[in-house]
């Protein structure tokens, strides 16, 4: 595994180099630098190529955080910072985990063992690692999907379990449930987000606008230009037409497999 090391303190370095060496002589430092200015020159050189970048924060000339916006980064991260303030932020970015100085090898120990774990769920012929390849994987892996769902209801506030919920569908920006009962409910979601906290396993996004229960169909009809129809084993106003690029996943998932997202 090749290694940058993007930090302006020389102790934390050689500290972290030292570490890396303990945890496995075959991890090579393919650089070091020491301000986003370097950092973004480096990065921006095609022939300098690293499986995982180690990036302090708070560097000479700013933000590691600027480094994103200047310079395309496909490599996983991980943050090693004084400061907790800037989690959040680091999430939004290539981060696989944040570590708080002063760095222990227990800590950093285990960052490795999830991105070893990360890359031996991989297709076995990727030679090297792709943040949105590891983020998917390591979202498969540790993912937990919301069970229920807060409505409003005049001054009442409702739970609904995500498992009496049939249908959710968009109308314009609003997104709407529909249970098990009929009862329709807006929700404060986009069916982009919802497809993040659904169980895959139960819940499909059949076209733009859609996101079905498995349970709640209750046949699936051949339509026009061999796209699929799903109705309901409940009373809805509209068809459910499965988009034509999603026939094939629809199949797959309603024999009993989920892939990747």
């Amino acid at each position: 595994m090749k290694v940058l090391i993007v930090e302006d303190e020389t102790p934390a370095v050689e500290k972290l180099e030292k570490m890396l060496r303990k945890y496995s002589p075959e991890i090579v430092i393919a650089g070091v630098c020491t301000s986003v200015e370097q950092s973004v020159k480096w990065l921006n050189n095609s022939e300098n190529q690293v499986d995982l970048l180690f990036m302090d924060i708070q560097l000479t000339d700013g933000l590691s955080f600027e480094i994103f916006g200047r310079t395309e980064v496909n490599t996983p991260v991980i943050f090693i910072t004084a400061y907790n303030e800037y989690a959040i932020q680091a999430f939004k970015v290539n981060s696989i985990d944040y570590l708080l100085k002063p760095l222990n090898y227990n800590d950093l120990f285990r960052s490795m063992e999830k991105i070893k774990l990360l890359r031996e769920n991989l297709p076995a012929n990727k030679e090297r690692m792709q943040y949105d390849e590891l983020n998917r994987v390591l979202l498969q892996m540790n993912k937990s999907y919301k069970t229920r769902f807060l409505v409003k209801i005049g001054d009442h506030i409702r739970s609904v379990k995500a498992s009496n919920i049939n249908l959710f569908y968009a109308e314009g920006r609003i997104v709407y449930i529909l249970t098990n009962k009929q009862n329709k409910y807006i929700i404060d979601f986009t069916l982009e987000e919802l497809e993040q906290h659904l169980d895959p396993n139960i819940f499909f996004r059949t076209n733009r606008s859609s996101i079905v229960n498995i349970n709640a169909i209750s046949d699936v009809v051949v339509y026009s230009n061999s796209r699929l129809k799903i109705e309901l084993n409940i009373e809805f106003e509209k068809e459910i037409i499965v988009s034509r690029e999603k026939v094939a996943q629809l199949k797959i998932w309603f024999e009993g497999y989920t892939k990747p997202t």
